[in-house]
């Protein structure tokens, strides 16, 4: 199995991309109902002096996947949104989405 880092980093990071994903919605994401259930669920299956929890690792590895989840999808929009179609572009604008500059016309003419 690989490692998944501390169950507090995959927490934050779960909170980070609700945060993300709430953001354009206005509200808080500390009022979402996603919140109160990611909260609860990393409250109820902390590890006591008690009891060896294995429900942990389980919450944990899915926890770690929906976050994997939740980043690539982010990424994704992201990236979609950058380089979706508009339409017909400008032969400059084309070579700046890719990193080229056009050579320069001799005689100022481009």
């Amino acid at each position: 199995m690989a490692a998944l880092g501390s169950p507090l980093r995959t927490l934050r990071g779960l909170l980070r991309e609700l945060r993300h994903a709430s953001s354009p919605a206005g509200r808080p994401y500390r009022d979402t109902p996603a919140y109160k259930h990611i909260i609860a669920a990393f409250r109820a299956h902390r590890v006591t002096s008690e009891k060896l929890c294995r429900a942990q690792q389980e919450l944990h590895f899915q926890a770690a996947t929906y976050l994997c989840l939740l980043r690539s999808v982010r990424q994704h929009a992201a990236l979609h949104r950058e380089y979706h179609g508009k339409g017909e572009r400008s032969p400059e604008e084309v070579a700046g989405l890719v990193g080229f500059r056009l050579p320069q016309q001799p005689g100022g003419k481009g």
